[in-house]
Parts: structure tokens; C-alpha cells; sequence
């Protein structure tokens, strides 16, 4: 069974291994297996956890693009309600 590293785990999930860290410090995935090498610490991610991440992905929502997808609807809605407010005139 083959063993990689976060930022080769992350390759193959093709995000960052920034962003695969903060999943993982937000408790949004699971942490996988963490292997002290010397003073440092690794975490081990099997093919198994990668494939259980890849699973997830789709159901992590990314901050930036809901707050964007919130102001959209709400111009749309300021639009709609100016739009009638002129009709009314």
C-alpha cells in the first residue's frame, strides 16, 4: 500500500496543499495517520483516505464563492424591487 505525503495528496486531488491543510484544521475532512519523523511531524495519506477525501471535495463549500453567490442574489433582488418600484410610477 503506497503512502504519500499532504502535498502529494493534494496533487492528486488536484487542490493545494495549503488549502488540503486547512480542510483539515477546519475538521471539514478527516486527518489521516501522522507519523513523527524526528522533530517534524507527518501526515501519512493512503489511497484509501485520498479516494474518502475525493468524495468530500464536492460538499466543502468554498467561503469566497458562496459570499459571492449571496451578494449576487442579493443585487438581483435590489434590482427586481427597483424594477417594480419604477413600474409602479
Amino acid at each position: 500500500m503506497n503512502r504519500y505525503s499532504t502535498n502529494e495528496a493534494a496533487k492528486r486531488l488536484r487542490i493545494t496543499g495549503t488549502s488540503l491543510v486547512r480542510y483539515m484544521k477546519a475538521g471539514k475532512i478527516p486527518m489521516p495517520q501522522v507519523i513523527k519523523a524526528g522533530r517534524s511531524t507527518v501526515h501519512s495519506w493512503s489511497d484509501e483516505e485520498i479516494e474518502g477525501v475525493r468524495k468530500l471535495l464536492p460538499k466543502i463549500a468554498n467561503g469566497r464563492k458562496t459570499r459571492y453567490k449571496k451578494k449576487q442574489s442579493a443585487l438581483s433582488n435590489q434590482q427586481s424591487v427597483k424594477a417594480k418600484q419604477k413600474k409602479k410610477k
